[in-house]
Formats: structure tokens, C-alpha cells, sequence
């Protein structure tokens, strides 16, 4: 036992991680008490009240069309299916012939999701009115 903690390679890197994780929770305690006491508590019937000459406010539907929960899958399915792309356009020579077909599969099987997709009309913008 001749070397201690401190000259351990990670002793650095492990600090960093405490030093940030007291300073964080120091930062958040501090906020919250400021917050709490230079904040105003009497603006909530200034929020709910009428601004000048304005129309009443009206709740927002708490309905969402389900169009947009589509076109988000949809966009973030094919966006990670492009971003498998890159490691093998990296070590394409290295991968060879056996890389490239597995990649023009993939492409393939893309190519169909997106065909079924656009069949489906999971594309289409549909006005509900």
C-alpha cells in the first residue's frame, strides 16, 4: 500500500463529480429561496383578467389530433434509422461487400416503412373541423 487516494488517475475526475453535484443542489436551494421571496403573490387576478379591449380568454381544448403524435414517430423512426448510417459510412471499406448489402437490406426495409407509411396516408395533414 504505498500510493493513496489522492494519486489515484480518477481522484480528479471523481472530485469534479462531487464538487458539481454539491454546487448544483447548493445552486437549486438558493434559487428556491429567492424565488419564493421576491416573487409576487398578488398577480393571479391580474393573470385571469381581461388586457385592455381583448376577447375573454377561452381554455384551450385539452384534445390533441393524434396527427401530431404521427408525424413526430414517424420523423424520429426514420431520423434514428439515419443515424445508423454513419458508423457504417465510416468503416465502409473496411466492412466490404458484406457491409454494403447489409446496408442496401436496410435501405430496403426503410424504403418499405416509408411506402407503407405513405399508403396508410400517416403523411397526410388531415384538417378536422
Amino acid at each position: 500500500m504505498t500510493h493513496s487516494i489522492m494519486t489515484h488517475p480518477y481522484y480528479g475526475a471523481f472530485f469534479m463529480l462531487v464538487l458539481t453535484a454539491v454546487a448544483f443542489y447548493g445552486v437549486l436551494i438558493l434559487q428556491r429561496f429567492l424565488s419564493r421571496k421576491l416573487s409576487r403573490l398578488d398577480t393571479e387576478k391580474l393573470k385571469v383578467s381581461l388586457y385592455e379591449c381583448g376577447p375573454r380568454v377561452n381554455k384551450q381544448p385539452s384534445s390533441i389530433s393524434i396527427q401530431f403524435y404521427l408525424i413526430a414517430l414517424l420523423f424520429i423512426l426514420f431520423d434514428v434509422e439515419i443515424i445508423f448510417m454513419f458508423p457504417w459510412a465510416i468503416d465502409f471499406k473496411y466492412l466490404g461487400m458484406f457491409g454494403f448489402a447489409e446496408m442496401i437490406l436496410f435501405i430496403v426495409l426503410l424504403a418499405i416503412g416509408f411506402a407503407y407509411a405513405w399508403k396508410k396516408g400517416a403523411l397526410e395533414w388531415h384538417n378536422i373541423k
